[in-house]
C-alpha cells in the first residue's frame, strides 16, 4: 500500500499504564498558564482600564480588522444580512439540532420539591437561573454555529433573562453569518464583534458597549482559557477547556473503516487533538494500522490530522475490562464505545465526558443534531466535571420551614453544637423562640 511508511500511530501495551504515569502517555495541552500568563493580564487590565478602546486595539491587532466604537454591537440590519446570506438547508439543519437540543435539556429539568425531615421540620429547594450569561463562541480555524446551539439551549431552556454572545469579527469586520443566525435563532440580540482574552475579559469587567455577566461559557484557544481561568475570582466560568479528545474502545466484532473515520472525525479539529484507540483484538489493531494511511493521505485536513497523531496512540489491552480501566484512567471528552455489548461495558465507565455506544452512534452525532451537549471536560477533567448541562444555568436554593413543634425537635442537637464552637449567638437565636409564647 502506497505511504504505509508514512503515517505511524505509537502503539504501547496498557500493562505499563498506571494513575501516576498516565499524564507521561497522553500528552494533554491544557493552557500552562505561566507560559502566557503575564500576556494575559496585560490584556486584562487594559480591558478593564479602557474599556471599548482597548477591545477596539486588540481587534485590529489579533482580528487584523477595524472594529469602530458604534460597530462593536452587531445591528439589527447585520442579522436580516446574515439570514439572506446564509445556506437555507444549513438553517434547516441548525434548526432540526435545535429542537433535539431543547427536548434532551427540558428533560433535565427539575421540579421545585420538598420532603419532611421529621414531623414539622419540612425542606426543599428552588431552582432559578443565573441572572446573566456571556458565551464565548471561536471563529479561528472554522465557523461554528454549532457552539452557540450548545451553549445557548441550556441558557434558554432554564430562562437565563441576559444572554449575550461575543465572537471575534472576520476580516471584513463582521461575524459569520452562520453564527449571528444561530445566535438570533435563541432571541440573543446582545451580540458583540470582540475574540479572545479581550472578549472574556469585556464580558467579566463590562465596557460601555459590553454588559458585564456573572458567568462566562464557551470553548477558546489556550488565550481565552487562559483568560477564563485568571478571571474566574471575578466571573463564573464553565468546566476547564482543552484540545478535543476522542477515546475508542473496540473489540474484534469492530470495523476497522469505522474505528479509523471516527478517529480521524476528531483529531482533525486542530493539531494538538488527541485520538486513543484501546482494544483487545491484536487482529483490529493490525487492520488499522495497515489501513490508517489510505484514509489520511491525501484528506482535505491532512496536515492538522498527522499533527494530531504524534499526541495520539493505540493501547493494546487482554481483555475488555482492562480497555474500561484504561479509559476510566484518561478520562476522555468523548468516548465510543464500539463493541458487541456496548451497554454491558457502560456499567463499568465511571470518567468520560459523554459516552457513545455501539455502531450507529459515532461522535460527530453528538457534536451536531442528536441533542447531547458537545461542550465537554477535556484534559482528564472529565474525573471531576460534567459536560455543560442545566446546572451550569440555574441556581439551587435550599428552603427550611419549621413549625414550633420542629424547632423544639432540632433546638436540642443544634444548641449543643453551637455551644461546642462557641458561637453563642447561634444557640440564643434558638432558645429565645423557645421562650416565646405560642403565637395566638
Amino acid at each position: 500500500m502506497v505511504g504505509v511508511d508514512i503515517i505511524k500511530i505509537k502503539q504501547i501495551n496498557s500493562s505499563i499504564i498506571s494513575e501516576e504515569n498516565i499524564n507521561k502517555f497522553i500528552p494533554r495541552k491544557i493552557s500552562n498558564l505561566e507560559e502566557i500568563k503575564d500576556d494575559v493580564l496585560k490584556i486584562i487590565e487594559d480591558v478593564k482600564s479602557n474599556g471599548d478602546k482597548a477591545i477596539i486595539k486588540y481587534t485590529e491587532k489579533f482580528d487584523k480588522t477595524i472594529v469602530e466604537k458604534d460597530e462593536i454591537q452587531v445591528k439589527k440590519d447585520e442579522i436580516q444580512e446574515a439570514y439572506s446570506n446564509i445556506d437555507k438547508e444549513l438553517l434547516d439543519a441548525l434548526r432540526f439540532s435545535k429542537k433535539n437540543l431543547i427536548k434532551f435539556h427540558k428533560a433535565q429539568l427539575r421540579k421545585e420539591w420538598s420532603i419532611n425531615i421529621i414531623k414539622g421540620v419540612k425542606a426543599g429547594q428552588i431552582f432559578r437561573p443565573i441572572e446573566s450569561v456571556g458565551i464565548y463562541v471561536p471563529a479561528g480555524r472554522a465557523i461554528y454555529p454549532s457552539t452557540v446551539l450548545m451553549a445557548a439551549t441550556p441558557a434558554y431552556v432554564t430562562g437565563v433573562k441576559d444572554l449575550i454572545v461575543c465572537s471575534p469579527p472576520q476580516k471584513n469586520s463582521k461575524i459569520a453569518p452562520e453564527i449571528l443566525v444561530a445566535a438570533s435563532e435563541f432571541e440573543i440580540k446582545k451580540i458583540f464583534k470582540v475574540g479572545g482574552v479581550q472578549a472574556i475579559a469585556a464580558m467579566a469587567y463590562g465596557t460601555e458597549t459590553i454588559p458585564r455577566v456573572l458567568k462566562v461559557v464557551g470553548p477558546g484557544n489556550k488565550w481565552v482559557n487562559a483568560a477564563k481561568q485568571i478571571l474566574s475570582n471575578v466571573v463564573a466560568i464553565d468546566n476547564p477547556a482543552g484540545p478535543s479528545e476522542i477515546l475508542i474502545i473496540a473489540d474484534e466484532s469492530a470495523d476497522h473503516k469505522n474505528v479509523i473515520l471516527d478517529f480521524i472525525s476528531q483529531i482533525e479539529h486542530d493539531p494538538d487533538n488527541i485520538g486513543i484507540i484501546v482494544s483487545n483484538s491484536d487482529e483490529l489493531i493490525e487492520k488499522i494500522k495497515q489501513n490508517l494511511n489510505s484514509y489520511i493521505k491525501g484528506a482535505q485536513r491532512e496536515n492538522i490530522i498527522k499533527s494530531a497523531l504524534k499526541n495520539s496512540l493505540i493501547i493494546k489491552c487482554k481483555t475488555l475490562k482492562e480497555c474500561v480501566r484504561v479509559s476510566n484512567l484518561i478520562a476522555p471528552e468523548h468516548l465510543e464505545i464500539l463493541t458487541k455489548t456496548p451497554r454491558e461495558l457502560i456499567k463499568k465507565v465511571t470518567n468520560a465526558g459523554a459516552i457513545f455506544l455501539g455502531l450507529y452512534s459515532p461522535v460527530p452525532l453528538g457534536d451536531y443534531s442528536a441533542g447531547t451537549n458537545h461542550i465537554l471536560p477535556t484534559g482528564g477533567y472529565a474525573k471531576v466535571y460534567s459536560g455543560l448541562n442545566i446546572s451550569d444555568f440555574i441556581k439551587h436554593i435550599q428552603v427550611l420551614e419549621c413549625s414550633r413543634e420542629g424547632l423544639k425537635k432540632l433546638s436540642n442537637s443544634s444548641m449543643k453544637i453551637a455551644k461546642f464552637e462557641k458561637l453563642f449567638a447561634h444557640k440564643a437565636a434558638i432558645e429565645q423562640r423557645l421562650e416565646e409564647k405560642t403565637p395566638k
